[in-house]
């Protein structure tokens, strides 16, 4: 990788990635890079049915990875490929680049984990500096809700990682796309029971009543006892679906000139 770093250096000495992009015509071809988490990755989460939003003339190319953090994103080599992505910028007119972190910056997850104070906002920072640095476009995205409610009460657990994803956004003056606040809320609106069909797997049923003896009746885990292995954060199709195009109108808002690149919803909700 030293040919391309050097490479790099010597274009960016001379001013060739100083400049941040024009606002790409209609016609013109523009790509959107994502980055993040499982949250956001293929089969997992919401990044491919996003890619499909777009119109014909947006190149969309999804390098989210499950497991990620800010900090193990870059330190195992998946930003290399990203910054490889911006050298070769040709035949884009402009290169929007959705960073998505923080599920797993959260402690007690070894390798990954970062400090929220110390390192998660300084990562992201380096992200943003390296996108505009090579002449793209970074859109900070906060990162989605997680489905556990507790006494019916929605427990957000990455708030913390949201509002250090918006101050970091606003202290670089960096589009903000709150899927955080987005996603909890209507996640709140749907209530505990509708929010788990949005899951990759169905949820766990309750036991019926039955006028079996109790002898006979084989033991079922209800919903309560089995939510330690129920999925509340990644997605199945119906919440990929949801929260795509969640995503697509925050960036249609954030960056006004995207807006006309994104495919109309047809769905009638």
């Amino acid at each position: 990788m030293k040919t391309f770093h050097s490479i790099f250096m010597v274009v960016v000495m001379c001013g060739g990635y100083g400049t941040p992009l024009a606002s790409a015509a209609d016609g013109e071809a523009i790509r959107v890079i994502l980055v993040g988490d499982s949250t956001m990755a293929t089969r997992t989460g919401y990044g491919d049915a996003l890619c499909n939003l777009f119109e014909a003339n947006v190149t969309c190319i999804n390098l989210a990875k499950g497991g990620r953090s800010s900090g193990s994103y870059r330190a195992e080599g998946s930003w290399e490929r990203v910054l490889q992505l911006l050298f070769a910028r040709e035949p884009f007119a402009n290169t929007y680049v959705l960073i998505q972190f923080g599920h797993n910056d959260q402690p007690g997850k070894p390798g990954r984990s970062t400090d929220l104070a110390t390192e998660f906002p300084v990562n992201l920072a380096r992200y943003v500096v390296d996108v505009k640095g090579n002449g793209a476009v970074p859109v900070l995205v906060t990162p989605l809700t997680r489905r556990i409610f507790r006494n019916n009460v929605l427990q957000n657990d990455l708030k913390p990682w949201a509002n250090a994803t918006r101050d970091v956004a606003a202290a670089h003056s960096t589009p903000l796309l709150d899927l955080n606040t987005k996603s909890a809320a209507v996640i709140v609106a749907m209530g505990s029971p509708a929010a788990d069909t949005l899951a990759e797997a169905p949820p766990p049923t309750r036991a019926t009543i039955s006028t079996t003896p109790a002898a006979e009746v084989p033991k079922v885990a209800s919903t309560v006892e089995a939510q330690g292995k129920f999925d509340y954060t990644h997605l199945g199709a119906k919440g990929a679906s949801l929260f795509a195009r969640m995503v697509a109108n925050e960036f249609a808002q954030a960056v006004p000139s995207i807006a006309k690149r994104i495919k109309p919803d047809t769905s009638g909700k």
